[in-house]
């Protein structure tokens, strides 16, 4: 195991000391573009490690080993355009809750001609999955290759919940956020149990549009950009990070038929670039934390620290920035109310030699997981794993 601190001497820029380290861990694994690291409840305590590029892992006991069984292999379907590496492929697993008696979990990704987001349904079979048992539950229509989101999970009552972005290029140009006809820039949640809807799954009773009068039922709410990293804490409250565009990063607790103002305001502000006029009963619910472009560049949503290493993070919501390499901690009263938000870490970066482009950076987060015994990894964009310590 190696700890980024010995690496700090390839930075040329100072920043303020970090109070905890990151630690590579599974690294004779390749871990190309990690995205997700999930844990099935089902007793067998393993790790899934999906990527960006098509493959579902299941990661070794040993964080030294060299073996890494391949669950699943999704990258002969062609997920991605050229022009869509960046964000395109693999962008979401999770397991049934009852994943231990139906054998059940759920993919998001992205396919081509036409482009379109897929949430699909598979069953495994011991350490394989089997593709020829996979179902699909439902598809959304792409336009561009960017701000589509992708990260699905069960909430604590049992249903489950899909990030899709507004698809927009930029200043959100199509207007989706907003408009309930669409199901871009919304937070959607389905009934998997169920096949009354499109003979594929089920609307939930309780979802603010489920008789789809002037809106799609499956929409639980709006108002989002692009939203990148969802979790559930321990008091049934749905985190997610939404990715801002010129000044705003935010976090945002979602609830049932909230609106949170994408593309009327970014973060805790107008939007600029909009020139449109909110509705007049338009009701925006505000970030409960934000940040602004002189702190990060693009935010990566993470999860409520509640395992027994590094006790100092308990209960602390930990995050970070995709384009500089922060970690913060944040910490919140239960009406939301920011009690401090702590910066843990920094990565070591070089400066571009031009002063429009972003530093080399050597770790990009994206996504903050727990794995089986509870410690928290840091998924890596650059092919690494890491783990969050003192």
């Amino acid at each position: 195991m190696r700890s980024l601190l010995s690496l700090a001497l390839i930075a040329t820029t100072a920043f303020a000391a970090d109070t905890h380290k990151l630690t590579r861990v599974y690294e004779k694994v390749t871990t190309e573009r990690p995205i997700a690291v999930v844990i099935p409840d089902d007793g067998s305590g393993r790790e899934f490690l999906a990527l960006q590029r098509g493959k579902v892992l299941i990661l070794p006991k040993d964080e030294q080993g060299t073996e890494a069984k391949t669950f699943l292999d999704l990258t002969p379907r062609g997920m991605e355009a050229k022009d869509g590496l960046f964000e395109e492929g693999l962008n979401g697993l999770a397991f049934h809750p009852k994943f231990k008696e139906n054998s059940l979990f759920y993919l998001c990704y992205t396919l081509q001609k036409p482009k379109r987001l897929v949430i699909t349904e598979m069953k495994a079979d011991g350490d394989k999955a089997d593709e020829k048992s996979e179902r699909t539950l439902l598809e959304v229509p792409l336009i561009n290759w960017n701000h589509h989101g992708g990260n699905i999970l069960f909430g604590p009552d049992g249903f489950l919940y899909i990030g899709v972005g507004d698809n927009s290029k930029r200043n959100g140009e199509l207007k989706m956020s907003q408009l309930n006809a669409t199901l871009y820039g919304k937070i959607l949640r389905i009934d998997v149990n169920s096949r009354e809807y499109s003979n594929a799954y089920g609307i939930p009773a309780d979802n603010p549009y489920a008789n789809g009068v002037n809106a799609l039922p499956q929409i639980y709410a709006n108002g989002i950009r692009n939203p990148w990293g969802m979790s559930f804490d321990a008091k049934g409250r749905l985190w997610c990070a939404d990715v801002g565009q010129d000044i705003w990063e935010e976090i945002n607790w979602i609830t049932n038929g909230g609106n949170y103002g994408w593309q009327y305001r970014e973060g805790p502000a107008p939007f600029p670039l909009n020139t449109d006029t909110p509705p007049a009963d338009a009701k925006f619910i505000e970030p409960i934390h934000s940040y602004n472009h002189a702190d990060g560049l693009s935010i990566t949503g993470g999860i409520v620290h509640t395992g027994k290493t590094l006790p100092d993070l308990q209960g602390a919501y930990v995050y970070g920035d995709f384009v500089l390499g922060k970690i913060w901690a944040l910490r919140t009263d239960d009406a939301g109310k920011v009690k401090s938000n702590d910066l843990l870490y920094t990565s070591p970066q070089t400066p571009a030699n031009d002063p429009k482009k972003k530093p080399t950076v050597l770790v990009k987060p994206t996504a903050f997981c727990a794995n089986a015994a509870g410690d928290m990894l840091v998924l890596d964009w650059n092919g690494a794993i890491y783990k969050l310590g003192k």
